[in-house]
Order: C-alpha cells, then sequence, then structure tokens
C-alpha cells in the first residue's frame, strides 16, 4: 500500500478551513490564526497556506521546492479562484492577492509581506473599470510594483521613493497650492500616478535589468520565493538572535485574497488589540487609516486616528469589530492583536495573535484573567516572560523633578507607545545606536519611521524616538515586545539625516545631544533627567505568589553586604548561595592594606598578624549577612581570586604601598612580580591557597564561625555553609574539611555555643565533576559553579571569547552552538558533566544538597535544567531572583512528572 502523500498546502474560505488554529509550527502564526478564525465564523478572505515544511525543505536541498509541490500549489490556486470567481492574471476583472509571510513565533515587521500581486499594465485597467475607480486601480498597482520591486528583486526602496516624492513636489504641491506643508500618497491624483507608474517600471527595470514581470505567475512565484528568502535575512536573523528564538522550521507563506482598504472614505484598515497593552486595561485600542492598506498603519507613513473615531465615522462597522473583539478574545482566551480592512463598508479581519503588551500589562492581564475565570493561575504563569519581570524595575522620570523644570525642558510631545522613561545621546541611524553601545554609551534611536532593517539598533538603544507612525507602528510594536521605551507620532519633529539634527521650531539639536523620552505621556525633554525605579504593581505581587506555592526549586541569591542581601530578601531570595569574601577585603583602605601585608609576609608570623588584623573586620560583615538572613542557610565561599589581584601593578602604585608597609620598593616589586601568571585563571587560586597557606582558611573559618555564634547567643538563627572553591581531588577536600571542622570545632568551645554548619564545595573543574563520588564521601553539599565550569569544560575565556563567539551562534555563519553558553548553560557538554557529578554523588551520599550558584542560575533554561536534574537550589544576582522564582515554577507546570517534593 502506497504510504499517505505529503501535504504542503492547508485552504481557508467559504467558511470552512483545512488547518487549525494549533497548527502554529506547520502553518505559522499567521496561517494558523487564519485557519481558526475562518472556522468559527469570522469574516477573513479565503486562500491557503504554503507550510514552514517547504521553507525547511527549500534551505536544507539548495533552495529547492519539495516533489508533488508545484501540483498541488496549482491545484490550490484553482480552487481559490473557483471560490472568488475571479482569475489570475484576468485582464477584466483580475483576482489579486497578498503573499504574506508567518512564523511559529511573531516577528513583527522582519518578513516580508506582498500586496495587489496579480496586477499588470492591463489588469490594472480591468480592475479600474471593475471599481469605477481609476486612482484607487492606479494606487494599488503602485503599491505592488514597489512592494515586488524592494521585496522580491532587492530593488532599493529609496530609489522608488524619489520617484514618488519627486511626483509630489513638481506636480501634487502646485496643484493644492501647498508650499512648506506636508502632502500624504492620498494627494496623489489619478493623472500624477499615470506619470508616475511608468517612471517607477524604470527604476526597476534599471536596478535588475528586466522590464517589470506582466505574468501573474511569474509575480507570484517570485514573491513566495521572497517571503521563504526573508527568512534568513539580516533582520530577521538578528531579532531571532535577540528574542533568542531558535528551533523553527522556518516561515509559513499564505496566499490571501485581496481587500481592498484604499477604495475611498468609505474604506480603511487598522490595527487593534482586545486590551490596552501598555497598562493592560479592559479597554478596546488601536489605529486605523481611512482610504489606507495595511502597510500604511504598521510602517507609520501616515499618522493614524484612534480606533474609537472610527464609532463616529461607521458606527455599524465599530460595532461588528466590537463582536470580533469579544469572540476572539474568549475563543483564545488571551489578549489578541488584530488586523482588519473595511472594504467599501465591509469588514475583514485578516489577521489575529497573541498581542504585544508591556510588562505592566503582561501582569495585570494574566491576574484580570485569572480573575475572570478565563484561565487558571497555571496558565498566567505560563504567560509571564523573564523579560515582563525586568521590564517592571525599567526606570521612571522621578517625580519629585519639580513641574516648572520639566516644561522649561519640554522639546516635543508624541504618542505614548511604549511606558516607562529612557534617557540617551541622540544618533540617527542604527549601526551608529550599536556601535556606541557597544562603546558603554547610552543612546536614543531617533528616525522619521523605524523599518525592520533598524532592529538592531532598535535593541541596542535605551529608547525609540520616531516623527509618524501609532501605537502600532513597527517602532511601537517591536519596542514594546521588548519593554523598551518608545514615543512615536512626534509630528513636529524635522530630522534631517545628513545634517545629524533634529529640530522643533528654532530649537536644533545634534547628534549626541542627551533627551529624555517619558513613553508613559510622549513627552520628549532636552538633557538626561534623573530617572528611579518605579512601584511594582499589585498583579506582580499576586502572580509571583502564586509562583511561590508551584515551584519546587528553592531560589537563593548572590551577594556580599548585608545591603544586598536584605534587598535579596524583598525581591524573594531564599537564603545565599554564594557570599564572595574576597569582596570584603577591597571596602576600606585598612583592610587593603592588611590582605596586601599579608600577601606580601615573607614568613607565617607576619602572615598571622595581618589577618588577625582582618579577623574582625570579615566577622563582622559576616554578622551582618547572617543577620539579614535570618533563619535563612548562608554559602560562604572562602578566598578564590589569584593573590595577584589584591596587589598594584604600576611602579607608582607600588611605591605608595612600599611605603605604607614601611618596606623597600624594590622587596614589594620583586614580590609582586613573583606572584605573576601566565593563566592566572588555572593558577595558585581558590582552595589552593588554602592549602599553601592555612592561616588563610584559619582566619575566615574562625570569622564565620564566630560570627554565628554571636547572633546565636542573640537569639538570632544562623545556617553557615562553608565552601571551598576550585576543588579537584578528595584527598585535597579532606584535607581542607578537616583543618574547617577543627577550627570550628575550638571557635564552638570558646563560645559554649553549638552551631549547625555544613562544609562542601563548589564543582568547577571538570575533574571534580569525574572524581564526584570520592569527593561527596566527606563534602555534604555541592554547588556547581557554571561560570568556571563552563570555561573549563569549553576551553574558552569568558573574558576573550566575545571576539569569536558570536560566529558561533549566529546561524547563518555556523550555528554550532544555540546559545552563548555563559549565558544559558550548555547542556549537551556542560550539563552532561552536571548530571554525572550529581548521580556520583547522590550514590554515595544521598541527602547530597545540590545548587548553582554561576551566572546561569539566573537564566530560565538553565532554571529548568536544574529542575529537571533535582537541584535542591538555584542562586543568582538579587534582581535575577523574581526570574529564576517563576522559572522554577513554570518549570513544575511543563514538566509535571518531574515535579517531586518542595524542598527544605
Amino acid at each position: 500500500m502506497a504510504g499517505k502523500k505529503h501535504k504542503y498546502i492547508y485552504f481557508f474560505g467559504g467558511g470552512k478551513a483545512e488547518g487549525r488554529g494549533d497548527m502554529k509550527e506547520l502553518l505559522g502564526g499567521k496561517g494558523a490564526g487564519l485557519a481558526e478564525m475562518t472556522n468559527i465564523g469570522l469574516p477573513v478572505p479565503a486562500g491557503f497556506t504554503v507550510t514552514t515544511d517547504v521553507c525547511d525543505y527549500y534551505y536544507k536541498n539548495g533552495k529547492k521546492s519539495p516533489a508533488g509541490f508545484s501540483e498541488e500549489f496549482a491545484k490550490n490556486l484553482k480552487r481559490l479562484e473557483k471560490l472568488t470567481g475571479k482569475t489570475l492574471g484576468n485582464p477584466d476583472d483580475p483576482l489579486l492577492v497578498s503573499v504574506r509571510s508567518g512564523a511559529a513565533r511573531s516577528m513583527p515587521g522582519m518578513m516580508e509581506t506582498i500586496l495587489n500581486l496579480g496586477l499588470n499594465d492591463k489588469s490594472v485597467e480591468g480592475l479600474a473599470k471593475k471599481t469605477s475607480n481609476r486612482r484607487f486601480a492606479l494606487d494599488a498597482y503602485r503599491r505592488f510594483i514597489i512592494m515586488y520591486g524592494a521585496t522580491a528583486m532587492g530593488v532599493p526602496r529609496d530609489k522608488f521613493n524619489e520617484e514618488f516624492d519627486d511626483i509630489k513636489e513638481r506636480r501634487t504641491k502646485p496643484r493644492l497650492n501647498v508650499r512648506k506643508g506636508v502632502v500624504h500618497d492620498t494627494d496623489v491624483n489619478e493623472e500624477e500616478l499615470d506619470e508616475l507608474i511608468p517612471r517607477l517600471k524604470a527604476v526597476y527595470k534599471e536596478h535588475t535589468k528586466k522590464d517589470f514581470p506582466q505574468d501573474p505567475q511569474v509575480q507570484l512565484l517570485g514573491s513566495i520565493d521572497a517571503v521563504i528568502g526573508s527568512w534568513m535575512a539580516e533582520k530577521a536573523v538578528t531579532y531571532r538572535r535577540v528574542e533568542k528564538i531558535t528551533g523553527l522550521k522556518g516561515t509559513a507563506v499564505s496566499i490571501v485574497q485581496m481587500v481592498f482598504g484604499n477604495m475611498g472614505e468609505n474604506s480603511g484598515t487598522g490595527v487593534c488589540f482586545t486590551r490596552d497593552p501598555n497598562s493592560g486595561a479592559d479597554e478596546f485600542y488601536g489605529d486605523l487609516l481611512m482610504n489606507a492598506q495595511g502597510e500604511d498603519v504598521v510602517a507609520g507613513i501616515r499618522t493614524p486616528i484612534h480606533l474609537i473615531d472610527l464609532a463616529k465615522i461607521q458606527p455599524r462597522i465599530y460595532a461588528e469589530l466590537c463582536k470580533v473583539r469579544t469572540v476572539l478574545e474568549r475563543h483564545y482566551k488571551d489578549m489578541q492583536d488584530i488586523e482588519f480592512t473595511i472594504e467599501e463598508g465591509k469588514l475583514y479581519i485578516l489577521q489575529c495573535r497573541t498581542g504585544k503588551r508591556s510588562p505592566f500589562a503582561s501582569f495585570k492581564i494574566a491576574v484580570d484573567m485569572v480573575k475572570a475565570r478565563l484561565i487558571t493561575k497555571q496558565e498566567a504563569l505560563l504567560r509571564i516572560s523573564d523579560k515582563d519581570i525586568e521590564g517592571l524595575f525599567y526606570p521612571v522620570i522621578d517625580p519629585a523633578i519639580p513641574p516648572d523644570e520639566l516644561n522649561k525642558n519640554l522639546f516635543a510631545t508624541g504618542i505614548d507607545a511604549v511606558p516607562g522613561a529612557a534617557s540617551g545621546a541622540i544618533v540617527f541611524n542604527a549601526k551608529d545606536a550599536e556601535a556606541w553601545t557597544a562603546q558603554g554609551k547610552n543612546v536614543i534611536l531617533v528616525r522619521k519611521e523605524t523599518s525592520p532593517e533598524d532592529v538592531g539598533g532598535m535593541h541596542a538603544a535605551k529608547g525609540i524616538l520616531t516623527a509618524t507612525g501609532g501605537k502600532t507602528s513597527h517602532a511601537a510594536v517591536v519596542a514594546r515586545g521588548w519593554g523598551k521605551c518608545c514615543v512615536v507620532g512626534c509630528e513636529d519633529l524635522s530630522i534631517d539625516y545628513e545634517a545629524k539634527t533634529v529640530s522643533v521650531g528654532d530649537t536644533v539639536l545634534s547628534e549626541g545631544a542627551e533627551i529624555t523620552l517619558n513613553g508613559s505621556t510622549g513627552a520628549v525633554y532636552r538633557g538626561a533627567m534623573n530617572l528611579i525605579k518605579p512601584e511594582l504593581p499589585a498583579s506582580y505581587n499576586a502572580l509571583m505568589k502564586w509562583a511561590d506555592e508551584t515551584r519546587v526549586l528553592k531560589v537563593r541569591t548572590n551577594v556580599d553586604t548585608p545591603y544586598d542581601a536584605e534587598k535579596a530578601v524583598q525581591l524573594g531570595a531564599e537564603g545565599i548561595g554564594l557570599c564572595r569574601t574576597e569582596h570584603m577585603f577591597f571596602d576600606t583602605d585598612e583592610r587593603r592594606i592588611a590582605i596586601q601585608r599579608m600577601i606580601l609576609a615573607d614568613d607565617e608570623e607576619t602572615r598571622r598578624k595581618s589577618l588577625d588584623i582582618l579577623l574582625p573586620f570579615q566577622r563582622r560583615d559576616f554578622t551582618g549577612i547572617l543577620r539579614a538572613m535570618e533563619g535563612k542557610p548562608v554559602t560562604i565561599r572562602l578566598i578564590d581570586p589569584p593573590l595577584h589581584e589584591f596587589v598594584p601593578h604600576t611602579e607608582n602604585e607600588q611605591k605608595t604601598l612600599a611605603q605604607k608597609l614601611g618596606l623597600p620598593f624594590h622587596q614589594v616589586s620583586r614580590k609582586i612580580e613573583r606572584l605573576h601568571e601566565a593563566n592566572p585563571m588555572l593558577g595558585h587560586r581558590g582552595c589552593r591557597l588554602c592549602i599553601t597557606y592555612p592561616e588563610i582558611l584559619e582566619m575566615q573559618v574562625r570569622a564565620v564561625i564566630e560570627a554565628a555564634c554571636e547572633c546565636t547567643k542573640k537569639g538570632i538563627k544562623v545556617f553557615p555553609e562553608i565552601m571551598h572553591p576550585l576543588v579537584i581531588d578528595d584527598n585535597e577536600f579532606k584535607i581542607l574539611e578537616a583543618r574547617t571542622r577543627a577550627v570550628a570545632e575550638d571557635v564552638m568551645k570558646e563560645h559554649g555555643v553549638k552551631i549547625k554548619y555544613s562544609v562542601g564545595t563548589m564543582i568547577e573543574v571538570p575533574r571534580a565533576a569525574v572524581l564526584a563520588d570520592r569527593i561527596a564521601v566527606t563534602a555534604e553539599f555541592f554547588s556547581f559553579g557554571t561560570n568556571d565550569l563552563t570555561q573549563m569544560t569549553l576551553g574558552m575565556s569568558r573574558d576573550d571569547a566575545g571576539r569569536f563567539l558570536p560566529d558561533y551562534v549566529d546561524e547563518k555563519k555556523s550555528g554550532i552552538l544555540k546559545n552563548d553558553p555563559f549565558q544559558s548553560l550548555d547542556q549537551d557538554g556542560v550539563g552532561l558533566l552536571i548530571r554525572m557529578a550529581i548521580e556520583k554523588g547522590r550514590k554515595v551520599r544521598p541527602g547530597l544538597k545540590i545548587g548553582i550558584c554561576g551566572e546561569h542560575g539566573g537564566d530560565p533554561a538553565s532554571v529548568v535544567f536544574c529542575h529537571l536534574n533535582n537541584f535542591d537550589y538555584v542562586s543568582c544576582s538579587p534582581f535575577r531572583v523574581p526570574i529564576a522564582r517563576l522559572a522554577a515554577a513554570q518549570a513544575v507546570l511543563r514538566y509535571p512528572s518531574k515535579a517531586g517534593k518542595k524542598k527544605k
């Protein structure tokens, strides 16, 4: 029996669709949405979707289509022609279609769309006669030539725009008697478009050496190739890298019957959201343009009107749209982003997808929908991302700044597209935004309007300001997805890209001048205003409470001071997973001199005297941290860096140090020179220092246990965990553990107090992971120091790998690594070592406590790895603690069979 034929195309139309809304991986978000909306009875134009399998095959097989695809495509095109009663290429009543991209994950504006396909020199006249509107037909043809030329054939869009602008200047402005004002596309009349079209075709021929194609089949195949080709365009690859989108097959391609919003003032097009994407309020929100096509709204070419204005212009259509809003939100149980077109008083829905929203709105919508019983608490938790949490901590303008000062520095006012605030130096193009940011500068990207080519600079900038566009323009949608402050539609701005200036009236600002954006009001101020962190909304606290009730993993923090410890507890930390003792040596000059005297000492007696000076400082520090973390475990790592990091290296600084220590300069210089190592990361550091100089271990352990005794006497519960870094062998650890316990026992006897403490190690050397069973005989806990473990496993220095690592991650260059292994755990390599160490360690010591204290402890994907491998806790920097709490809860919900019991 023959195998089932592979299906590459899914049809929709006439109230039925072959696809479904849950087929995003195959049909892309757009194709799945069109199918689902058709099935639930919404007014959707007919069409068909080419699956992502075709894109996947195309890139894996020398840019060819799979066998049988052409026949299946022709069959579905005939089906569309039969359903619509129109034929592609018919000179009297042509079928016109759009060719639209759509991946499984939303990538707004990053891939291509071509509208009005099927028009040529003959069918444009047929369309004019059929609609009795020749201006409309010519405008549609004008748009198609530009979109096809720029998208399918790579003709610079600016060259087309130059011809259009020339027509406006020479013909349209004199006709309308406009001297300085702006002339819109809709002001250009039939005669002027008649003159424009041959000029656009000439631009096309000049750049392609071919005439503009008159055969609609050639147009269609060229457009499909262009859309599939846009999957690997630089802007799309950059967006996927920034958004960490991996594992997708490619883009689907939807061929959809055209409906026209540019047929006159009773037609229009718009984008709306079922709730306010900035505040999360349950309010219908959006923009539209009358007598326009869809790309006009998204591109921000004209500043649109508000959605509510449609209720006055066409109340029946507005009421119908409100019904669509209700149907879609109840169906998808989430806030929806809807694209619609009105063609001569008839409403069509062109797309729906889960709407991009601000971090504040993400929490409010999720919690409100739980209250409304639309979704469960578990579903709400799965809708929040790490970027949503980060976004809640984005700055706002300090409310203490007097209103008079704000008014005095007000430069312009636009549309508040994405809330928050940002300040920085003005730059006028994406490349400069990336370059300046790489130099450590804060920048604001200022553009007339943004396009997908600007995505790299938009991501680099602190904020985005555009002269045109509305709340659903490209700039607003992309910035909102990143929680990045954005002001659009600032029509008073006059931007000169060549001079690199932006002006409002007589006030001119040049590149590099600082401005501040208030994305919550649309105000733009001269100068860098003071920014502060905002208050967290009630919805944040509610949702994080649900996360804590759900997760199994404990979440600790990496801190070195009592202040940071208190802040981390406020953010939900349940202990300290890494307290770096060496940072305390730099706090005061007295401490620095003491540690430097110890390092430069030639004998043990001098070293011990210096350590005696440090002892009370360390004890005081540990007391403060233990008090701040009352009742919570605190893992204290003994000295880790090589000693040369504590001493000066310039001649003048060494002379000053010699003077302070009362030592000859040559002696200080010679001793420091001896500390030099060719590869200090693999040198005399970590526990190796305590093997060579046990007196360092004795001082630090004494300080920890004395602090614990002091706290205990005051009724403060303490649980110190003493951690030895860089262990490579079980015998090495046995020596360190024995010395640690000897000192601890002596101190507890002296104070007459019994402290519950534990001794363990960081696993950060591959050899320690391999010998984990032997080390676990003595060690009571393992904490994986994944920063060094990653370096040593991959043989890459995290300080130097930035020069070449992007090439390893870039899918266009190599795609060797899925992610930067220093940001997200290398689960194939480093993860294998970790799994091995846990398995070996717990065979010997079943109750072995397992944690992670590298920066990976705050990375959501790495937290999931820790959950699946039965860690007890993760530890990360304070402001990553809420992210780890959420990721740990999401891991339980996504992998319920691996949930286990709540960690103690």
